[in-house]
């Protein structure tokens, strides 16, 4: 009989987590490494963007039995039990689906729709938080005949929920920078409710590889997400998120109902198009685990701001100004305000400086 051991899966998560690992990579890791805590038959890690929520990508076990497009539909569809951005909202963020439905799990539309078709009767998940943002979620999984999950189990989860989150925040910002395409082209899919794209523009096909699914058989998990939330009948606004496509380029997605001659209808127009700075650059600086006001001194670096005008203008004394520019180099991992900005701005995007700030202080796109 397998003995489970909870210690050190929690030390090789720290290590993981610190190994500067890109975040499909960390999510990989991560799961070998919960196997020897917690016994399951299936898991999902995925990332999420922390200003929307939704998911943007993901690393499955055992889950070949389940479909992306109808796992989504129902996240962000109508209200259920253990909602990821309900989980995001609690103090404890992990939820085992039979203590939340008080043992009966039938209750949740996910469980029937969803879970009884790849007889996964057991369920656990939770968000994946760290400075008060969501950037990633998981959901473990049990197969029939096994026990439910346990509240130690629960607990276990709760207490590596910032290991877990910082590293995949960390390991967003890795990866093949150099090598990273970046196109000035903006494509739009409609897709239909089935989630079957039903027209598209130039482009879309090459967009829809970049993102992990092919344009007329197979919708990325980013674009199902993005138009699931624009279908909820509570959403008033129109979803987007912010994401990376396996070249390196950040990518900003935006979805809307279509309407026709009689009004709104069922289908969903999806925008793929490069992210400005003005969206990557708050993205990344969180990233890299900076607070609130280093965050702001990082704002006045990139726009060229000397010690004592960042000092002036976030009313600072110059040797503070110093002491937060001392961490915010330790926690980048550079040594100068040049390589912070090269770091931060010129790894990330390659723009025009002259479009100067946006309202917020950020570069403008």
């Amino acid at each position: 009989m397998k003995t489970y051991r909870a210690e050190p899966a929690s030390a090789g998560l720290e290590a993981a987590a610190d190994a500067g690992l890109r975040w499909d990579d960390f999510c990989a890791a991560a799961i070998e490494l919960l196997k020897q805590a917690i016994p399951f038959d299936a898991v999902c890690m995925s990332t999420t963007d922390p200003a929307s929520n939704l998911s943007t990508a993901g690393v499955l076990y055992g889950l070949d039995r389940l479909g992306d497009e109808e796992f989504l539909q129902l996240e962000y569809g109508e209200p259920d039990y253990n909602n990821f951005v309900d989980l995001a909202r609690r103090s404890v963020g992990v939820s085992i689906l039979a203590e939340a439905t008080e043992g009966r799990p039938q209750l949740s539309k996910r469980y029937r729709e969803f879970l009884t078709k790849g007889d996964i009767p057991h369920e656990m998940r939770g968000a994946l938080r760290s400075g008060g943002q969501m950037w990633g979620v998981f959901t473990l999984y049990r197969t029939t005949g096994r026990s439910g999950f346990s509240p130690g189990e629960a607990e276990f989860m709760h207490r590596i929920e910032p290991v877990l989150a910082r590293g995949i925040r960390r390991g967003l910002i890795v990866g093949d920078l150099q090598r990273a395409h970046r196109s000035a082209t903006a494509t739009v899919v409609v897709l239909d409710p089935a989630d079957q794209v039903v027209s598209a523009t130039e482009g879309a096909a090459e967009r829809f590889e970049e993102l992990g699914g092919d344009l007329w058989s197979q919708v990325p998990v980013t674009v199902a997400s993005v138009a699931g939330a624009a279908r909820r009948p509570s959403r008033r606004w129109a979803p987007e998120m912010r994401m990376r496509s396996r070249s390196g380029e950040w990518l900003k997605l935006h979805a809307a109902r279509v309407s026709g001659p009689e009004g709104p209808t069922a289908d969903v127009a999806v925008t793929i198009a490069p992210a400005g700075p003005a969206e990557i650059i708050p993205l990344v600086v969180a990233a890299y685990g900076l607070t609130e006001r280093e965050q702001n001194v990082v704002q006045q670096v990139l726009a060229g701001g000397s010690t004592a005008e960042i000092g002036r203008r976030l009313y600072l004394s110059p040797y503070t100004v110093q002491d937060h520019l001392k961490v915010i180099f330790a926690k980048v991992g550079v040594s100068s305000r040049r390589e912070l900005a090269s770091r931060v701005f010129f790894d990330h995007y390659v723009g025009r400086m002259e479009s100067g700030l946006d309202a917020n202080g950020w570069l403008a796109g």
